[in-house]
């Protein structure tokens, strides 16, 4: 740094003093002694190697250094003060980090994070898209969407859904030339399949389905395959075959009317899998934690869906 330079606690103290040419007021508004003020002032001075006061018993007035360094320096000080004012309100603001599969994240909660945000303002949300569990003692993250049994040490769980799987697809296929009316006619159709590393046996497939259905006319492993719920739901919609679909994830897709339900039949996933939101229980009972817990669970207990 050259001599001349200067750091903000002197600017800030010279601003305060050329505004109220006293140095008793600038102590005021700075919260400092008058004395702490004249010290500043004339080290400040020394170190620029100029006078910016005329001082007399009774009055004060800048010099040409100091009506120069006013004028020159005030925009930037307030500039500073607003960035300062702003940095302040933001730490204020608190920012809950959820971490969600991609297709739950965006056929669930997405969707209605509005609602979330409209209701609590005050919080700042940021959506941690993966696959993989949600380690909390190494991310920064406050909670979490798992699939599995609900038991997780040092977590608490709240389960989400009670899950049931059924044959999905646009209502463009049913208006087809080929008919879609019992489920032996899937043979003429596309099957979509979901391959998905926490499926196991507690996600039901089209073996399992067409196997429920007495259907035995329809191969249960041809047709497109995706390791994504939600790349199987887009293919469905745009009318690339019949996928098989879960209850959380094409709610607002069947209110909406982009995909249809051609048969009744579901099948129940094993119950001891479900949906669960889980917080370390260190956490639970933080307030911004608490109230995302608390409103989710307020959104799916009134079914309410989104499109």
């Amino acid at each position: 740094m050259s001599k001349s330079g200067a750091g903000l606690g002197a600017l800030w103290t010279f601003a305060a003093a050329a505004r109220h040419l006293s140095f008793a007021r600038a102590a005021a508004e700075l919260d400092v002694t008058p004395a702490a003020v004249s010290s500043q002032i004339r080290a400040f001075e020394e170190r620029l190697g100029t006078r910016l006061f005329f001082r007399t018993s009774r009055s004060m007035r800048l010099t040409h250094a100091g009506e120069e360094l006013l004028s020159s320096t005030a925009g930037a000080l307030r500039t500073i003060d607003e960035a300062l004012r702003r940095a302040a309100n933001t730490t204020h603001r608190e920012t809950l980090t959820v971490s969600s599969g991609p297709s739950f994240a965006a056929k669930w909660l997405v969707p209605r994070l509005p609602h979330f945000r409209q209701k609590f303002p005050e919080i700042e949300m940021r959506i941690d898209i993966s696959d993989t569990l949600a380690d909390f003692g190494r991310e920064e993250i406050d909670v979490g969407i798992r699939f599995g049994r609900g038991v997780y040490p040092g977590l608490r769980s709240d389960r989400l859904f009670d899950e049931v799987v059924f044959p999905i697809c646009s209502p463009k296929l049913l208006e087809g030339p080929v008919p879609l009316r019992e489920p032996n006619d899937l043979q003429h159709f596309t099957l979509i399949h979901l391959d998905w590393y926490g499926q196991y046996d507690a996600w039901p497939d089209w073996r399992m389905w067409l196997l429920a259905a007495k259907a035995d006319k329809p191969d249960p492993s041809r047709g497109l395959h995706f390791s994504q719920s939600i790349m199987t739901l887009q293919a469905a919609i745009d009318g690339q075959g019949v996928a098989l679909g879960n209850t959380s994830l094409v709610g607002d897709d069947l209110a909406a009317g982009r995909l249809v339900r051609p048969f009744d039949l579901s099948l129940k996933i094993s119950p001891e899998f479900a949906y669960y939101l889980v917080v370390p229980k260190t956490k639970a009972d933080k307030p911004m934690i608490k109230a995302f817990r608390e409103w989710m669970l307020g959104e799916i207990q009134s079914g309410a869906v989104t499109g």
